[in-house]
């Protein structure tokens, strides 16, 4: 069945220009050219053959783009800009991109038996968040590809000023890059964190830490806490964005013990600012479910399932904050979910004096 012709006014004064200009095949007696009716002006010249269509036309003032164009099998095909019964014009072509980008997103995740995509409840023109249901076993297997294009996903995200929510090893964090300003406020702003709370910093092994710490312990004591659940507070350096806790000269640093967060911190090509996935004050979470009213505000959610027994309040610590930037001693800021673990290697293994926080 043909496609139904396209009826705008640029489409029929192009059907009119296009007759009046076009050349006669038989055998009239003028020349093989039309015969101009008295007292009209003469037509403008038909658009030139290696014009491509959906230019603008100079021919037709106030008018941008061409009409539909019929192909040889029929078919009609409509320009970007002209309106058609089955495809209306465009409103604005910021939220045509959003649209754009978050089908893309959503199209990444590769679920095996619960679809992927966006999640219940959030329309494509709705809400800006795209959630990707993690594949299981990490990089190695079963699925790397699905593993490859979640990361890849989630660094697009971060690259574009985003906000990401995370899996790590204790709870669910909202991740951004840490050297982007910006992005550190839209954190502060999303929690309704107060601006003294400093951020934590997020990387992907153990050596990227001296880039952007002092460091006064052993290279050995950083090996048995990280990666794992423990926040190591530290003198910062000179690297670290200067927005980023610009009350304080420390800075907390975390190595969770989580294949995706990992594999995401060393696809960025800086530190990642990473806090909890909740209102501040509120308790942390431990499914995506669970901050479902930060959604609107993310630009990715990585749905890496529940973390640890969700009826467990002891599952909703977060991680030990342990300071370590005097040397021969630690301070304990947060007793999170590794509290004796931690201590017990400070203390026996490397003899370093607690003090009170």
């Amino acid at each position: 069945m043909r496609a139904r012709r396209c009826r705008c006014r640029a489409s029929s004064r192009l059907r009119s220009l296009r007759r009046s200009s076009s050349t006669c095949g038989g055998n009239s007696g003028h020349g093989g050219r039309r015969r101009r009716r008295p007292g009209r002006p003469p037509a403008p010249p038909a658009p030139t053959a290696g014009r491509p269509w959906g230019s603008p036309a100079a021919s037709i003032p106030g008018r941008r783009r061409y009409g539909p164009r019929r192909h040889g099998n029929g078919a009609v095909r409509y320009a970007p800009g002209c309106a058609s019964p089955r495809r209306p014009l465009r409103t604005g072509s910021g939220s045509w991109m959003l649209r754009v980008r978050r089908a893309a997103l959503a199209g990444l995740a590769r679920a095996g038996e619960g679809a992927p995509g966006p999640a219940p409840g959030l329309g494509l023109g709705l809400a800006r968040s795209a959630r990707l249901l993690l594949p299981p076993g990490g990089a190695a297997q079963p699925d790397p590809q699905g593993w490859r294009e979640a990361v890849a996903a989630a660094v697009g995200a971060l690259q574009a000023g985003g906000l990401v929510a995370v899996p790590t090893d204790t709870v669910y964090g909202v991740a951004c890059l840490a050297q982007d300003s910006g992005a550190v406020r839209s954190i502060y702003s999303l929690k309704g964190r107060n601006g003294r709370k400093p951020l934590a910093i997020c990387l992907g092994d153990v050596d990227r830490l001296y880039r952007y710490c002092q460091v006064n312990v052993p290279d050995e004591l950083l090996q048995d806490l990280l990666p794992g659940p423990v926040t190591l507070v530290l003198k910062r350096s000179e690297e670290l964005n200067k927005d980023l806790n610009p009350f304080t000269s420390l800075v907390g640093v975390r190595i969770p013990n989580h294949p995706f967060i990992r594999e995401l911190a060393r696809a960025c090509s800086g530190p990642l600012a990473l806090t909890s996935a909740n209102i501040s004050c509120q308790a942390s979470t431990l499914t995506v479910s669970e901050f479902q009213d930060l959604w609107p505000q993310l630009s990715l959610i990585i749905d890496g399932g529940p973390i640890g027994d969700i009826q467990s309040p002891e599952c909703r610590l977060g991680s030990t904050v342990v300071d370590l930037s005097v040397s021969g001693k630690f301070t304990i800021i947060r007793p999170g979910c590794a509290l004796t673990p931690t201590v017990e290697i400070l203390r026996q293994k490397y003899g370093l004096i607690p003090e009170s926080s």
